[in-house]
């Protein structure tokens, strides 16, 4: 390939990254910059034209899908095969080390991986070993300090309890759920990168080939690293590689799951000489949104800095919209999509973002009642349907007994009289005899210690696993699936239960083994393709496994919108507390990650945005009032356009000085009675006769005004958003939340203030 042909398709700042000389380099690529290409282009450019050879290159990103993509460009473009190259996720480039040098590690050759519920299975059974109340010492919370700690490097006997009871016990858990964890032959996600982390670091011979190897190491979404992702890194790169790295600080969003922007400006320490490269050409995006995105985002300090910009149209403004409830939001949002589709545009092209899953309910319901398809993002993949972790947690049993995880979840399912005495039983033999439940099951047999019926039906359970074992032993991949799904008594179990439910369930199990059919191994591989089959189903668990939708509207929060577009976007429950988050408003940190998610929900929208908020909103069953969120008025009034002029809503009187230390107007929610919110724009909304105030709202019969919440006998609780005339003539329109708008007469409508 010649270097035209491979740089013919980049802009002048792409060229200049993929082109460099060898050496550290740190690409800061901007929302919509093509920074996937850049990548490509430059594994694509040291093999060509650098004579690199492709084993000495390995790339890492973090989706099963982003690093799909990236194998099968490099692939159109060099013509190589996929397997040439080490390109993966963190996790599952680390589980393939790990497989070459399992004995080094310390692990059993086939060792599972344990997704979150069958950790969380673990580190309850755990809780019980040592006797610890679970309502205090809460599972779920112990799981998140374990994996907390390994995403930071440590293991328990690194840790000191500083004098803290409660912090003693939890590194306790720690040391006991790795005991369990070595006993079962199994390995958490976390474990994953710190277990290949010390291999390297432990040994040096091992370290020193794959520094040789791996001179070039590319690195995708830097800024989205933890602490232990790095260092694997920078052991890895050593003093020799020329390692290549492509994040966006302005887009780092995950620091509440460990992700450290601060990464970015370590790498540039830590790797001396580092020529920094600036993508801020965008292709998605219009100028106005791109400029708005600016503006935001110019607010953070301590940015690497860079100006998103694009040769392409300046686009339509900004919309905003003033609801006055939730429900006058969502309806906003369902006429703004119906008036997209009306125009040409399809349904999948509008999308609805949101800072909280609990916000989509009301979107969701009148999505429905306007008969609109819709698909919530993000919802529960097929690897993670329980249904499916059931079989796959007998065929892990099938292939490794010591599987205390899966031994625990199918011991009693379908049920066969195994009662919880008995399962005490085996686990008390268990812990005694430092024995896996398999060993400690048939023990407890022999020994006699078990009931009659106990005993009888734990025998059945594990001579049915053996059963399994010879029956499927050299079957092709899908017919062992197949069969032990169907001998497991899991299909007809499933058919038991009445309804849709069971039926899908039914058909999630044999779609099991169509995925067990199509399923590829790696070339390479030493594993047997059972067990490759069942660390890939942990590996892509969590990933896009969701079925095809007809064309429907996206629903999905802002942490779930990253890297994804749309053309028409629907950033709704702008309001301080909501977005930014209540949590965050006093941290600086905090604040200022919650404006970067700002920034990504923006530049998610490529011709038109909509940005909406309400005056009042019901969350968790309270009624709030609340202020136009800061971010908004971070964005040039001159960008943004009022779809209508804001009306001053009449609201009784919130948080004055109460013990809570809150006044009225105060960040977050609340304001004065009668008043403008604190946080709105100086009363400068477009299309108002006069920008700088407020519309007063007219006032009809018995007192109505807009705004306010009243009650129908026949349809229920609503807000009042329009009242025309006087006395007996007045009508009212009312937006009642579960029968829609009404206009009616008050003299007859009897409607009563709330």
């Amino acid at each position: 390939m010649q270097p035209e042909d491979l740089l013919k398709h980049l802009n002048e700042a792409q060229r200049a990254a993929v082109s460099a000389l060898p050496g550290p380099i740190l690409v800061l690529a901007g929302a919509g910059s093509g920074k996937t290409r850049v990548l490509v282009s430059r594994i694509a450019w040291l093999i060509s034209q650098e004579g690199v050879s492709p084993h000495s290159v390995l790339a890492v990103t973090f989706t099963n899908k982003a690093a799909a993509e990236m194998r099968g460009r490099i692939e159109n473009l060099l013509g190589l095969p996929g397997g040439a190259l080490w390109v993966g996720t963190f996790h599952g480039l680390a589980h393939r080390l790990l497989r070459l040098h399992w004995r080094e590690a310390g692990l059993p050759q086939t060792f599972q991986i344990l997704d979150s519920d069958d950790q969380l299975r673990v580190v309850k059974k755990v809780v019980k070993a040592l006797e610890l109340d679970d309502t205090r010492w809460v599972p779920k919370d112990l799981q998140y300090f374990i994996n907390g700690q390994k995403d930071e490097g440590r293991r328990p006997k690194t840790l000191a309890d500083d004098g803290d009871p409660t912090r003693r016990t939890m590194i306790r858990v720690y040391a006991a759920y790795e005991e369990a964890c070595q006993r079962a032959g199994v390995i958490d996600f976390a474990e994953l990168l710190l277990r290949s982390f010390e291999l390297w670091r432990d040994h040096a011979d091992l370290l020193a080939h794959y520094q040789r190897r791996f001179r070039h190491v590319l690195v995708d979404e830097f800024q989205d690293t933890n602490s232990i992702q790095y260092q694997w890194v920078r052991l890895l790169a050593g003093r020799e590689s020329l390692p290549f790295v492509v994040g966006d600080d302005d887009q780092s969003i995950y620091g509440w799951r460990g992700a450290r922007v601060e990464n970015i400006q370590r790498y540039q320490r830590d790797f001396p000489g580092t020529t920094v490269y600036r993508l801020e050409q965008n292709y998605r995006s219009t100028g106005t949104i791109l400029n708005a995105a600016n503006a935001l985002i110019a607010n953070n300090s301590g940015r690497m800095g860079k100006t998103l910009w694009t040769d392409g149209v300046k686009g339509e403004p900004i919309r905003t919209y003033a609801a006055f409830n939730e429900r006058d939001e969502a309806n906003f949002v369902v006429e703004r999509i119906l008036e997209s589709t009306r125009l040409g545009a399809r349904r999948q092209d509008c999308a609805v973002l949101y800072r909280s899953n609990a916000q989509s309910r009301v979107i969701e319901e009148a999505l429905i009642a306007a008969r609109i398809p819709y698909r919530v993002y993000g919802g529960l993949r097929f690897f993670e349907r329980a249904e499916i972790k059931d079989a796959l947690a007998y065929l892990r049993l099938v292939s490794n007994r010591r599987d205390d995880g899966s031994f625990e979840r199918v011991v009693n399912l379908p049920t066969r009289g195994i009662g919880a005495k008995s399962l005490d039983i085996v686990r008390d033999t268990g812990k005694a005899q430092a024995l896996s439940l398999w060993e400690a099951s048939a023990t407890a047999i022999s020994a006699g210690i078990l009931g009659p019926k106990g005993a009888a039906a734990l025998h059945a359970f594990l001579a049915l696993i053996e059963k399994l074992a010879r029956e499927t032993a050299g079957l092709p991949l899908h017919e062992q699936v197949d069969r032990v799904i169907a001998g497991s008594g899991l299909l007809d179990h499933f058919r038991k239960e009445k309804g849709e439910r069971g039926e899908a369930r039914v058909e999630n199990l044999e779609e099991l083994v169509s995925a067990a059919r199509g399923f590829t191994r790696e070339e390479t591989s030493e594993l047997g393709e059972l067990d490759e089959f069942l660390a890939h189903a942990v590996l892509e668990s969590g990933e896009g496994q969701a079925s095809e939708w007809e064309d429907s509207v996206q629903m999905m929060t802002l942490h779930s919108a990253k890297g994804l577009e749309f053309p028409i976007v629907c950033l709704v429950g702008l309001e301080d507390g909501l977005f930014p988050h209540q949590r965050s408003i006093n941290d600086i940190g905090g604040l200022e990650e919650e404006r970067r998610l700002a920034y990504v929900g923006v530049t998610r929208a490529m011709h038109r945005l909509y940005l909406t908020y309400a005056e009042q909103r019901r969350l968790h069953g309270v009624d709030q009032y609340g202020t136009p969120s800061r971010f908004i008025s971070e964005i040039p009034t001159e960008l943004i356009e009022e779809v209508r002029p804001r009306v001053q809503v009449s609201r009784p009187l919130y948080g004055s000085s109460s013990s809570s230390g809150h006044g009225a107007g105060a960040s977050g929610y609340g304001s004065r009675a009668g008043g403008a919110s604190s946080g709105s724009r100086a009363g400068a909304y477009q299309g108002a006769k006069d920008p700088g105030r407020y519309v007063e709202p007219p006032s009809g019969g018995a007192g109505m005004k807009l705004g306010q919440r009243v009650r129908h006998g026949r349809f229920g609780e609503g807000v009042v958003l329009r009242v025309d005339g006087n006395g007996q003539g007045a009508q009212v329109e009312v937006n009642f939340e579960h029968s829609g708008r009404k206009v009616l007469m008050l003299q007859y409508a009897n409607l009563e203030p709330i």
